[in-house]
This record gives C-alpha cells, structure tokens and sequence, in this order.
C-alpha cells in the first residue's frame, strides 16, 4: 500500500526490511489490503449501486451525520513533537468537511483531547494508545495525530463486521501524521488532504489502483482502471492504456499531492453510503 523508491531498496539488506519512503518525497498511505470479505462485499455492492443507477434511485440517498472525535498525541509540547495547535485542527475539520459534503456527510467534532506520550506519539503501541483514548461506536470516527506513523503519511482501518469492546473494534479510526494537517510542515502534504485519503478508507473506498489494469480493481465504475499510484499530480498520465480513461490522479484516493486532490466520484458517493449502512450505521 506504500510506495517505495529505489533508494529505499537499498537499504534492504541492512535494515532487514524495506524501509519506507520519507513522507517529503512521497505519499505513503499504511492501511492494510482489503480483507477478502470486504472485496466480495464490495462485489456485490456494485451490482446494487448500480440497479439503483439505472432505476434513478441514487439522489434519495440519506444524508449521513458522524461522530468526530480529536486526539492529539505528542511526545512534547512543541508542535514539531506533534502537538497540533488548534488552528489546524480547526482548519482539518472544514478540509473534510468541504470534501465529504457534496457526498452527503457531514463531520459533528464532538471532542478533543491531547496526550503526551512519547511511544505512543510514534506509533509505539497503538492498540494500548487507542484502547485508551477512542470514543464513541463503529459509527464514531476517530483521528489520531501523531508524531511518526511509521514512515507513513497515515493509515486508516477498512470497515468489517466487529463485536463492540474487541481488538478490530479498539483498533478502528486513523493515524494521521501531524504535519499534514493544514499548514503543516510536510511539504506537498500539508492542505490536510491525507486525512480526506485515509477517511475514505474508513468509509471502504479502496484506493484507485487498487488491482492494476485487470479484474475489478477497486470496484467503482466510474472510477478509471489505474496501473500504480500517482505521483505529483501528473496531468494525462494513462498507465493503463487499453481501459477507458485516464488515471484519476484528481481522485482522493489516488496518491496525488494535496493540490492535486479534488473530488470523490458519484460512483463513490454510492459505496461510502453502501458501506456505511452495512457495517457502521447505527452502531
């Protein structure tokens, strides 16, 4: 789910594992590969989504009001130990909001707390982290601003079937890394658009690349089949030439810069809500 440059490789045989790239030269994203459950519910979703297409149904969708919980999980008290001050927390609430509204769901910032932990503020144990600090049900969001996420940009868990008080429901929510909220330090990263990227995945979007050129990809139509993740934001990139379109490099769940970013499609819109009423609604 992260890409790698060929620097990264070749410190292979001295780490013992492949490092992951700096967040300054890429977008890394950590959220494990979809489940195999979750790929043949999306399946089938499709075939659904699609008959309520045909049929006109779509726009009668409800709207969708989520619990939104802050935490804030630093090694220090200076903003480079990720201490996010509260003016980019304010601003990370209306990038979200402004990305996810035109889709009919709306964030309500129900709470935020700060932690000063200095294993915790990289990644140190996040189960202990989250069993202490998360709130609220499945339907709850939870975001976790951190000082390293592991190399990573951040990662989110995928929705699934879970039993309130165990570890998949403990574990539920998003790891940001603290500088990518609105202006933050990390360059190219910091209009507070990996958050948008990494609650897509809250909400099952999988990414656009997701199964190359063939098979069903990531399982939205309207979405263009896509070879490997963006970099940039490389305008006309087609890595798969002999499918329909061009690489969705604009798309929230491409791995464009922030400035790329720009939409979430009406294909979308449908599997968030889909995914939504299946696995979080109401719990």
């Amino acid at each position: 789910m992260v890409k790698f440059s060929v620097a990264a490789a070749a410190v292979l045989s001295a780490t013992g594992a492949l490092a992951r790239p700096s967040p300054e030269n890429r977008f890394g994203c950590g959220a494990a590969e979809p489940s195999a459950e979750l790929i043949a519910a999306a399946k089938s979703m499709a075939v659904a989504e699609a008959q309520m297409a045909a049929e006109g149904s779509m726009s009668s969708l409800a709207a969708i009001e989520v619990d939104l919980y802050f935490h804030v999980v630093s090694a220090g008290t200076a903003v480079s130990q990720g201490n996010v001050p509260d003016s980019q927390l304010a601003q990370q609430l209306i990038v979200l909001n402004n990305a996810f509204a035109p889709h009919g769901i709306h964030f309500n910032l129900r709470g935020t707390d700060r932690t000063i932990n200095a294993s915790w503020a990289i990644d140190g144990d996040e189960i202990a982290m989250k069993r202490a600090l998360r709130k609220g049900g499945y339907s709850a969001l939870n975001l976790y601003f951190q000082q390293a996420v592991g190399g990573n940009l951040g990662y989110c868990t995928l929705p699934t079937t879970v039993r309130s008080g165990s570890t998949a429901f403990i574990r539920d929510g998003c790891s940001i890394l603290y500088s990518t909220t609105p202006g933050g330090s990390t360059p190219r990263y910091n209009l507070g658009q990996t958050s948008t990227h990494e609650v897509g995945h809250w909400f099952g979007l999988f990414h656009t690349f997701q199964g190359g050129c063939t098979g069903a990809g990531d399982s939205i139509a309207d979405t263009p089949a896509q070879a490997t993740a963006s970099d940039g934001c490389p305008v006309g990139r087609d890595s798969c030439p002999n499918a329909a379109g061009l690489d969705p490099i604009h798309n929230y769940m491409d791995y464009s810069d922030d400035s790329c970013y720009t939409e979430f499609t009406k294909g979308q819109e449908a599997r968030m809500v889909s995914m939504w009423n299946t696995y979080r609604a109401g719990k």
